[in-house]
């Protein structure tokens, strides 16, 4: 009988873990800040399926958590010429999928006429905050990129994927009869 691994290294208890290709790291350093944040996203993304949003959310959503499994790798192995092994890595047709996607969602809903709330469905809410999560891999990902080169399609494929996310939260919002949360104007 195999012994099972366990699910603690203690590698990191004191304040770093392991990069591929580069070696042991601050828990602080921006590729693990941003690959944390990627890892946050899919989680959100996972709680807004556990809420049952309208189709064809539940397919595309499960199809962008396995993508961001593959663009987090891409995150933490700065160098997969250095690994031995390859990592599989982001392309343009990714993104456009998302961009059809959104086009066909979009042409269901009515037009934006003012600012919405984030709310509506349990699964709407839970797209809004991916989306908020999103943003914030956006932004951690231009810090990283200051410093060490991220593939361009790494960047298109998290700014299309927060917009994926605002309308993905309208559509189930249509598709449940709720429509937008709208901003109250004074």
């Amino acid at each position: 009988m195999a012994n099972k691994a366990r699910v603690y290294t203690r590698t990191g208890d004191r304040g770093t873990s392991q990069l591929l290709s580069v070696g042991r790291v601050p828990k602080d350093h921006p590729r693990l800040v941003l690959y944390g944040d990627v890892d946050e996203l899919n989680s959100a993304i996972g709680l807004a399926l556990a809420h049952d949003p309208a189709p064809p959310l539940p397919d595309q959503l499960r199809a962008i958590q396995h993508k961001l499994f593959k663009l987090g790798s891409q995150i933490a192995v700065p160098d997969p010429d250095a690994i031995g092994f390859p990592i599989p890595a982001m392309a343009a047709a990714e993104t456009e999928e998302l961009e059809r996607w959104i086009d066909a969602a979009d042409a269901d809903l009515p037009p934006l006429k003012q600012f919405i709330l984030p709310g509506g469905s349990r699964a709407a809410g839970h797209l809004h905050l991916a989306r908020t999560i999103c943003r914030r891999c956006e932004r951690d990902l231009q810090a990283l990129h200051r410093d060490e080169p991220v593939p361009a399609p790494v960047h298109t494929y998290l700014n299309r994927l927060s917009d994926y996310l605002f309308v993905a939260a309208r559509h189930d919002n249509h598709r449940q009869g709720l429509g937008d949360v709208l901003l109250e104007r004074d």
